[in-house]
């Protein structure tokens, strides 16, 4: 499936979108008998609240959608795909002047209102379309929405049809989409590419563990994006509680998260040199997993200690970011549904990232702000570089004590960027309950402010 506006030559009906302290201002602008229809109707352009206006023949001559009063307008967005999921068929037009990032936030929750995950069962997509509203740029915005589109599909496939495998597949899929290059590592040949914690991790699943490696782009700067590829995490022999497996199905968010950004970074045609790293893996129970107390060796050299085989997502991108260091890039970036205590620190809704850039870092702030993307940063903090070095080698992959765990994650992956301009995201990668735009199911996060970021973060 994928998002569509509606063609500007359409006739368009007009969607007024009415503030709740508007309400009377806007219906004493209105015919007489459109002013008659919403007092009888009770439009007060409450928060969600959406009025269809009859012409004098009984069709739809217009629509005004409630978008409540500031406070709710400050804990919302992308309001207006609450429209576009009850709109009748047709073309629309959002009527009067909008901020230019007012009429994209619009335009996109337009789009974004078109999502339904249809592979198991069917499900109704709305047919109302918006009309690209004067000024923005329609083709980027479809580029975020399909790359949107891509990531909630995968995260929202259950694990029994989304192993690496079939992860493998939907990177050579988007490969092929946009004349990149796509390699793929499989099974023991791991060791002799020197990917030994990839192997590690998944060689307990029948489902043999890869790295995908996508190359697109020959001119501008080097970006890599490096995702967490485990499509289903038991918890490794340190098994997980049933309940907490329900979601393990999301544990490529990550994954799927960098292969939606790529999507939205080739189909705009971005100038920059792009490679996608995902390490991808199934972490199951045998007689072959790696137990609690064994040590491993890196791609870079370092030794692990693994005091929690549910700790595995740290390692597989430890290699993967291992190599991408090896060759000189302008930005890594680094995202997975990797810590507990990220959602702890700031719940589902925001994805906090963690770099030593400033200037990276305050771009990503103004993004995220822009195209209402929330992301937060945490603090690299030095003091607690010891919590994950446990003696016996150089690195631990689950410090004791239960704090800080997604700092120390953070500060775990900095041993392997290897002096690179780099960012981590410690994203949650879903929605817990239905909110406008975004039905409860497979979320990307913080895809959006980086894309948004990269003019001002690149050279």
């Amino acid at each position: 499936m994928s998002p569509a506006f509606a063609d500007p030559a359409d006739p368009a009906r007009p969607l007024h979108l009415v503030p709740a302290e508007a309400a009377d201002a806007f219906r004493a602008g209105l015919p007489p008998a459109a002013a008659a229809w919403l007092s009888a109707t009770g439009f007060a352009a409450r928060a969600g609240d959406l009025a269809l206006i009859p012409s004098p023949d009984g069709t739809v001559a217009a629509a005004a959608f409630g978008l409540g009063d500031a406070q709710a307008r400050a804990r919302g967005r992308f309001a207006v795909a609450g429209a576009f999921a009850r709109l009748p068929a047709g073309a629309w037009r959002i009527a009067g002047d909008m901020a230019a990032d007012d009429a994209a936030e619009a335009a996109l929750a337009a789009l974004l209102a078109q999502y339904r995950f249809t592979r198991y069962r069917a499900g109704g997509v709305p047919a109302a379309r918006l009309v690209p509203p004067p000024g923005i740029d329609a083709a980027r915005l479809l580029a975020v929405a399909e790359g949107e589109f891509l990531t909630r599909d995968l995260i929202n496939t259950p694990a029994a049809d989304l192993g690496p495998a079939e992860l493998a597949a939907a990177a050579q899929a988007l490969a092929d989409r946009h004349g990149a290059a796509c390699a793929v590592t499989v099974g023991d040949a791991l060791l002799p590419a020197n990917l030994p914690m990839i192997h590690a991790v998944g060689r307990a699943s029948p489902r043999a563990p890869r790295l995908i490696d996508l190359a697109w782009g020959d001119r501008g700067p080097s970006v890599v994006l490096v995702g967490k590829g485990v499509c289903f995490d038991t918890g490794g022999l340190d098994l997980k509680p049933s309940a907490s497996m329900l979601l393990m199905k999301k544990d490529m968010g990550g994954a799927a998260t960098v292969l939606g950004l790529a999507h939205m970074i080739m189909a705009a045609r971005l100038p920059v040199r792009l490679r996608v790293l995902v390490p991808a893996v199934e972490n199951a129970v045998a007689g072959n997993a790696v137990r609690p107390k064994d040590i491993l060796r890196a791609r870079n050299g370092l030794t692990v200690e693994i005091n929690n085989t549910d700790a595995e997502g740290r390692l597989i991108l430890a290699d993967a970011l291992a190599l991408a260091a090896e060759r000189p890039c302008d930005l890594l970036v680094s995202m997975a549904t990797l810590t507990g205590a990220a959602r702890v620190a700031v719940g589902p809704d925001i994805a906090p990232f963690f770099t030593d850039d400033d200037t990276l870092a305050a771009a990503l702030a103004a993004a995220s702000a822009k195209v209402r993307d929330p992301v937060w940063r945490l603090p690299l903090h030095a003091a607690y570089e010891t919590e994950i070095e446990p003696g016996i080698a150089d690195l631990d992959n689950a410090p004791a004590g239960g704090m800080a765990g997604a700092i120390t994650a953070a500060l775990f992956l900095r041993r392997f960027a290897g002096g690179a301009r780099h960012v981590h995201f410690d994203i949650y990668g879903w929605t817990p309950a239905d909110a406008p735009g975004r039905p409860k199911g497979g979320a990307g996060q913080g895809a959006r402010a980086l894309f948004a970021a990269l003019p001002a973060i690149l050279p």
